[in-house]
């Protein structure tokens, strides 16, 4: 696909600031850093996911650095949460459907962006994962915390089913900007009925537990 129409960068500077908005306000919630700190944390969620695809991809330099558009709106939503988050109590709901918004977002451009290399479906719906759970994974690393897609939440099953949907989708001749809506769509829903109902993915069972059921 052509990842140089309007839509897809649209799209992919959306996912850019919402998840600029969740790292630098997560940033907010758990440590007591200075602006510089939180702009940083939200620029490292924002952008980690589609370095790591690009360089993957050895589409280098990555769209970070050759497209100024990505750091600006990534610095601009780092700040934006700076100046109007301090209101800690009330974060955590729009902590949550941030990252999922960037997630979905992320997942979907990452995905059509790997099959612009033509690559097959399995290696789209990967990168695409990796691009959509990427920047929080780091973001969890620095503020010492288990990242949430090696914990029990539903994470990066959200991040593949909306990246083989949008790819799926192309396969079967549905208008890119269409199937892109409608997986990101499907992703973030995945993602806040998991959050919504306390939804876990399986885990295996702890050396020495008893097995379930019986």
């Amino acid at each position: 696909m052509d990842t140089t129409s309007p839509w897809f960068l649209a799209l992919d500077l959306l996912g850019t600031f919402a998840f600029a908005l969740n790292g630098a306000l997560t940033a907010l919630r758990v440590a007591r850093i200075d602006i510089v700190g939180v702009v940083t944390l939200g620029m490292i969620t924002a952008l980690g996911g589609g370095m790591i695809r690009d360089i993957l991809l050895d589409a280098l330099p990555p769209a970070t650095f050759s497209d100024w558009r990505y750091l600006a709106v990534a610095a601009s939503g780092g700040l934006v949460a700076f100046t109007f988050g301090r209101g800690l109590d009330r974060l955590a709901r729009p902590i949550l459907v941030l990252d999922a918004a960037g997630l979905s977002l992320f997942a979907v451009t990452g995905a059509l962006k790997a099959t612009g290399f033509d690559l097959g479906l399995a290696q789209a719906v990967i990168l695409g994962t990796i691009t959509g759970v990427g920047g929080g994974t780091l973001r969890d690393v620095m503020i010492g915390r288990i990242p949430v897609v090696l914990s029990s939440e539903l994470y990066a099953i959200p991040a593949a089913v909306g990246a083989l949907a949008v790819v799926g989708a192309g396969q079967l001749g549905v208008a890119e900007f269409t199937a892109a809506v409608g997986a990101a769509v499907l992703c973030f829903v995945i993602r806040m009925v998991g959050v919504h109902f306390g939804i876990d993915a399986p885990t295996a069972p702890r050396a020495g537990a008893a097995p379930r059921g019986g």
